[in-house]
């Protein structure tokens, strides 16, 4: 960021509209936006309680969850999908589908079927994550150069040794992109997830708080998600860098 020719730190966009924000809150233009400060305060208040804890724990049980069958699932269909035109054709469409629905209307569905419990939620949370993944990955394996993989073959190269070594190691720079916005996705999948199926986790704090009208409580609860979401976001934009190398080494 500049300003008048001269470089910022890259916080510096969000200390200023943190400033905007706290201007705001203490100006009462709404009930709905309290200061930013006092909304840290709360933070430091609940952090440690049995309910915010709890709420925690069940929140990361069902993300992980779900960013698990989404990875486990979503990277190798990728890379059958990058290698093999049947497949591709055979599944690319319902991707596609997938990817543009609105999958929140999918919720009663899944409630029907699977129940109101942490599978539900699981579930949901995949939908939301595993569609890009999917397509990122196929990207990067339809950009895998032809000579690797006849090389491997030359060498004698089984299937599983072409999935791991060729397909998986060439195509990693998109994986990690695809995993990276399937992370900010899944993060949506959860929170919805347990605001229309179960009311537990962040989704109980979020019901409770805004019932309650305790705004600070509400927007502490945001910021949590939105921190731990940014920071793991920045920590695999920093791992894709890393893997450029193989990138390089398609072409």
């Amino acid at each position: 960021m500049r300003i008048f020719g001269f470089k910022l730190p890259n916080m510096t966009s969000l200390i200023l509209w943190g400033l905007v924000w706290e201007i705001l809150g203490r100006m009462e233009v709404s009930f709905f936006l309290p200061p930013l400060s006092s909304i840290f305060v709360t933070l430091a208040d609940i952090y440690d309680s049995k309910a915010f804890v709890r709420a925690l724990s069940e929140t990361a049980v069902a993300f992980f969850g779900g960013l698990f069958y989404a990875l486990v699932i979503g990277i190798p269909l990728g890379i059958f999908m990058g290698k093999n035109r049947f497949v591709d054709e055979l599944f690319l469409p319902w991707v596609n589908m997938f990817m543009s629905a609105p999958l929140t209307a999918l919720v009663p569905v899944l409630m029907v079927l699977f129940g109101f419990g942490l599978k539900s939620i699981i579930i949901v949370t995949t939908l939301f994550a595993i569609w890009i993944i999917i397509l990122n990955t196929r990207a990067g394996v339809k950009q895998i150069n032809r000579s690797l993989v006849d090389m491997a073959n030359s060498f004698g190269a089984n299937p599983i040794d072409a999935f791991i070594k060729i397909y998986f190691w060439a195509a990693l720079p998109e994986i990690i992109g695809g995993i990276r916005i399937g992370f900010i996705r899944a993060v949506k999948g959860v929170i919805i997830g347990q605001l229309l199926i179960s009311i537990v986790g962040f989704g109980s704090l979020f019901e409770l708080y805004s019932s309650r009208f305790l705004m600070s409580h509400f927007w502490a609860i945001i910021l949590v998600l939105f921190a731990l979401a940014f920071t793991i976001s920045e920590l695999l934009a920093m791992l894709a860098k890393r893997f450029d190398y193989y990138a390089s080494k398609r072409g």
